[in-house]
């Protein structure tokens, strides 16, 4: 595929899509395939009928591969080193900017050379989408790897339209100010005509930032700089609810189903939590609610069993290793106190589980928990509601979840808070048949009239909408 100039460009860390072998021996082939992810399929009506580009790192080390179609998708890969990968993604990203904006649950690292790394691939990443974009385009920035990159396209491409999308958190001032080069990154995302965030306190603490560290008058929720209006606002992201509907609904999930309920012993609570293996999740928490409510009798084996997803997760990351040690030695010690034989007080999947399987286990769950210390909406909660097509199932969710302020009807709970955790699990699993019913309801209407597909349009609308730059 030839370079193609987009009138709608994507600039995400990675490209949707993942490399596949196929076949053995003479007939091995290498093939590009869609991969499944929230981002590409909000945006894949936006891509239909104009010329769309997807900047974003393939996947390999050191090596681009030339741009490809996929999907009637152009993507536009960007190289990325070894020692970037180290220095920009697991370092400067993963362990400074990550755990800071997560309120610091774990304390952030701080280097200059993490940061420079960060800065230069910014830049690369800048020059892709200057390359790509046609004159006028629309240019849409993601996520908190990339927070330079406005900025840095704008002093490039004055003739652009520009937004930028923080899918995680973004911290009050007194912790943004910890942060080294951090005038850095407030003006980088000011080099966006409109900065979006997952909620409203997202939002106010970027414009309370600009204002304090750069002196930017505010206007509502505006800052004038360098002539140039740039708006925030919060746009949540969600999923496609008729998708999900779709599948669940399905002979092999129904089957599924009950041959989960028949594999786990036909127990009468089924508490589920399904989390990428992150400190962010709350997942020892969570377990020591549950060991406690064990402890006390007020749950009790076999009638009630935990499954625990635990999806792996920068293993390679200090953080995340130890981890992966303490949540396993949390399950063994439940099951060696509480468990009985064939009957584990706790399943523990270390592992990815594909989407069929996933929503089998949304419908099969009478409880579902997601109780992170902190999350920016955490999309398996929204799944979750709309996997239950029978409107059974009680979910508990953290107060410092983005997605409580939309699934009011949820039990919600302090996740810091270990009696918090374990009276909402108790009021989840004992609620009866009419208040469960309605509190689904109620969220599942929600969903329904803000899915996924229409983020991405209200994101769009919105920056469209506005002053240009």
């Amino acid at each position: 595929m030839a370079d193609s100039r987009g009138t709608f460009v994507v600039v995400a860390n990675r490209l949707p899509v993942d490399q596949v072998t196929t076949g053995e021996g003479p007939d091995r082939q290498t093939e590009w395939r869609r991969s499944p992810g929230g981002l590409v399929t909000a945006l894949r009506p936006i891509f239909e009928g104009q010329q769309g580009v997807w900047v974003g790192w393939g996947g390999a080390e050191d090596v681009a591969p030339d741009p490809i179609r996929v999907d009637d998708i152009d993507l536009h890969p960007v190289p990325l080193s070894r020692g970037e990968l180290e220095l920009y993604y697991e370092g400067h990203s993963n362990a400074t900017i990550w755990p800071l904006y997560h309120d610091a649950v774990e304390t952030p690292q701080f280097h200059r050379v993490w940061r420079e790394a960060y800065r230069s691939v910014n830049q690369r990443f800048a020059a892709a989408a200057d390359h790509v974009a046609a004159p006028g385009a629309t240019v849409w920035v993601h996520d908190y790897q990339l927070q330079l990159v406005p900025a840095m396209l704008r002093a490039r491409r004055p003739d652009l339209r520009i937004g930028f999308f923080l899918h995680i958190p973004f911290p009050p001032i007194e912790l943004f100010m910890q942060l080294p080069g951090r005038e850095e990154v407030i003006r980088g995302l000011l080099g966006a005509d409109l900065v979006g965030f997952q909620t409203p306190l997202g939002a106010q603490n970027f414009l309370h930032l600009a204002h304090h560290l750069l002196g930017l008058r505010r206007r509502g929720l505006a800052v004038e700089v360098d002539g140039r209006t740039v708006r925030a606002g919060s746009f949540p992201v969600s999923i496609d609810v008729a998708e999900l509907e779709t599948l669940v609904n399905t002979v092999e999930v129904t089957v599924r189903v009950e041959e989960i309920r028949a594999e786990l012993g036909h127990p009468k609570t089924l508490i589920l939590a399904v989390d990428r293996l992150d400190y962010t999740k709350g997942i020892t928490h969570r377990l020591a609610a549950y060991r406690e409510l064990l402890a006390e009798g007020r749950l009790d084996v076999p009638e009630t069993v935990l499954v625990q997803v635990a999806t792996p997760s920068r293993e390679r990351v200090e953080h995340y290793a130890k981890l992966r040690e303490n949540v396993e030695r949390d399950v063994g010690r439940i099951n060696g106190e509480y468990g009985r034989m064939g009957a584990p007080a706790v399943h523990y999947l270390h592992q990815s589980y594909e989407r069929t399987e996933l929503a089998a286990l949304y419908r099969a769950a009478d409880v579902m928990a997601v109780t992170p210390l902190r999350d920016g909406m955490n999309l398996v909660a929204k799944e979750y509601v709309a996997a239950r097509v029978d409107s059974g199932g009680t979910l508990v969710l953290s107060e410092f979840a983005g997605a409580a302020r939309e699934l009011r009807d949820a039990y919600l709970c302090n996740p810091h808070d270990i009696n918090s955790i374990k009276d909402a699990l108790l009021r989840a699993a004992g609620a009866d048949r009419g208040e469960a019913t309605r509190r689904m309801t109620s969220m599942r209407r929600y969903l329904r009239e803000h899915g996924g597909r229409q983020w991405a349009a209200d994101f769009l609308t919105a920056l469209d909408s506005g002053p240009g730059g």
